[in-house]
């Protein structure tokens, strides 16, 4: 899918701003068709992007989850075709223009584009309707919970409010932008950028997905190559520039359709950077060059915005990587916004992608979860395979979490499919997923991966307070892995910390606590010739559902909601610089 642009050929309008939203709490939307409705009582303002939770707390919607109504009207721009897109719905949607039903979302976090040509006139305005829901599915990749779920499980301690799987909170709305498109007749649809290094040359293999009939150029630096739709135009480029952290170098790929009588008739641009990404015994090579991790997970959350697109955090964010010395990212637990990607290109970060697939319960998994997993991988790999910035592919966030007799037996088949199908749509990047202890050394999914990730979190939630015996445990850990003959990489690592509260000796949630076991742990990350790296526990406080073990936020971050950086980031500052 092509990101949104405008250009001689293609135009772009973006929605964004103040539209009006109806909470459908007894999920009676459909059946009063209130996507046919002219006007709708008691509606709010909302800001767009931007989660419905924080903005509209006020009025009852902090811990909302269900269907949601958004109402917005535009005009049509006097194009060909005309298309909505979607930078993503939190997490399913539906889509109404004029009261006519014109398409739905596909994989949560995740662009979706409908083609409104023949519901839309050019030069008039139209009313947009788009049903909204953060509701799971129950035998979806994630998987969805009920209070009813706790008492059933007999564990009435692990309660949420609002009901979740996972340790974040589950933000509802439009919390990407969205765009009226214009484009042409005939249109590329998606282009596949893949990069190789010669010595000192640069080779990208171009493709587009267009009209079977068309041909395409693919130019670089001056360099230009045609082809035909359907066949692969390759650039080499001499004394190339290499991708990574030290030189994150973009070229400029311009791609122009060409119609039966060589005209053009529709033209895109993306960036790109030269690089390759490879395992090597126990090591992660980039360039050739073997890469150590040091970042952070994070979460896409902010005060009042949810999970809404921030520009000024973003930018803020990555002045605060680099200023502590981190060089990569993981996006737990889901696909992040593109425009977190476009700066991590810029900057040199490294990512590793991960898909909204969360503490998998293979007692509830069947095939149409596998299906939806799937999916979900692959419309992942189309969106984000020409980053540079991506080095790899995380599957799944701690499956087995509820350490369910069935895991092993159960999920060894599921993996295989799984690992199988996203390398065959990326055969060049190195796959992974997230273990949790309670999955075990001996999870099936290692079998798959390519390098080995693990959340670990001795000296906290197992051996509290205890750090010298939390890295005896991590060490253990190691040495039990390396066997495998893969690189390991501990995805997660920390403790929680109030900021400000203080102690002489190692007490839990105190600066000096928290900053203490991240050293400790770094220590060990390096010490061991099997371990590519660790990314900590988080970047920055985040919001949580209701729980007694959370005051409002996880605080595991070394910087708080606000970015006030703790003591851990100074810790980090002197580890990574």
């Amino acid at each position: 899918m092509i990101r949104p642009q405008a250009n001689g050929f293609r135009r772009a309008h973006d929605l964004s701003g103040i539209w009006h939203i109806r909470r459908d709490a007894g999920d009676r939307g459909l059946e009063e068709r209130w996507f046919a409705q002219a006007q709708w009582p008691d509606t709010h303002a909302i800001a767009v992007p931007g989660s419905w939770n924080e903005q509209l707390a006020e009025k009852g919607w902090m811990n909302h989850v269900g269907p949601a109504w958004y109402r917005t009207s535009a005009v049509a721009p006097d194009a060909p075709r005309r298309v909505l897109r979607f930078g993503s719905a939190d997490y399913f949607a539906s889509v109404w223009v004029d009261g006519v039903h014109v398409g739905d979302s596909g994989a949560p976090m995740l662009p979706f584009a409908i083609d409104v040509t023949d519901a839309t006139r050019p030069g008039e305005a139209f009313d947009l309707v788009v049903r909204v829901t953060n509701a799971l599915p129950e035998n979806g990749p994630t998987q969805r919970v009920t209070l009813a779920d706790y008492a059933a499980e007999a564990r009435i301690r692990d309660e949420y409010l609002p009901a979740v799987r996972f340790d974040f909170f589950p933000f509802g709305g439009l919390n990407r932008p969205v765009h009226l498109l214009g484009l042409p007749a005939r249109t590329i649809e998606a282009v596949r950028a893949d990069t190789a290094i010669e010595g000192t040359t640069g080779r990208v293999m171009v493709a587009v997905d267009a009209p079977e009939t068309l041909s395409f150029r693919a130019e670089i630096d001056g360099v230009a190559v045609e082809a035909a739709v359907g066949e692969t135009a390759r650039i080499d480029l001499s004394n190339c520039r290499f991708w990574g952290p030290a030189d994150p170098y973009l070229y400029t790929l311009d791609i122009t359709l060409l119609d039966e009588a060589g005209e053009a008739i529709d033209r895109v641009r993306e960036r790109i950077g030269v690089r390759e990404v490879r395992v090597e015994g126990a090591r992660l090579l980039l360039n050739g060059e073997p890469v150590t991790l040091k970042g952070f997970g994070k979460h896409e959350d902010s005060a009042v915005h949810g999970r809404g697109l921030n520009l000024p955090l973003l930018v803020k964010d990555f002045a605060l990587l680099d200023w502590i010395g981190a060089n990569s990212v993981r996006t737990a637990h889901y696909p992040y916004a593109e425009e977190f990607l476009d700066m991590a290109d810029e900057a040199g970060v490294l990512v590793i992608d991960e898909a909204f697939s969360i503490n998998l319960d293979f007692r509830r998994a069947d095939a149409a979860t596998l299906a939806a997993h799937k999916a979900e991988i692959g419309q992942l790999i189309a969106r984000d395979r020409n980053r540079p910035c991506v080095i790899g592919w995380s599957l799944a966030n701690e499956p087995g979490y509820l350490a369910e007799p069935v895991y092993r037996a159960a999920s060894a088949p599921y993996w295989a499919e799984l690992f199988a199908h996203a390398r065959a749509l990326d055969p060049g990047r190195p796959l992974t997923h997230a273990n949790v202890a309670y999955a075990g050394l001996d999870d099936p999914a290692f079998d798959h991966g390519d390098f080995l990730s693990i959340n670990r979190y001795h000296g906290w939630y197992g051996a509290p307070g205890q750090i010298d015996r939390a890295i005896d445990m991590l060490r253990a850990d190691f040495d039990a892995l390396a066997g495998r003959g893969k690189p390991i990489f501990v995805s997660e690592f920390g403790a929680d910390a109030m900021a400000g509260l203080h102690a002489t000796h190692d007490q839990l949630f105190t600066e000096e606590y928290q900053a203490d076991l991240i050293a400790a742990f770094w220590q060990a990350i390096e010490a061991h010739p099997s371990v590519i790296g660790g990314h900590v526990w988080n970047f920055a406080d985040f919001r949580t559902a209701q729980h007694s073990r959370r005051v409002v936020h996880n605080r595991k971050g070394v910087f708080t909601r606000a970015r006030d950086p703790k003591r851990a980031a100074w810790t980090l500052r002197e580890l990574w610089r």
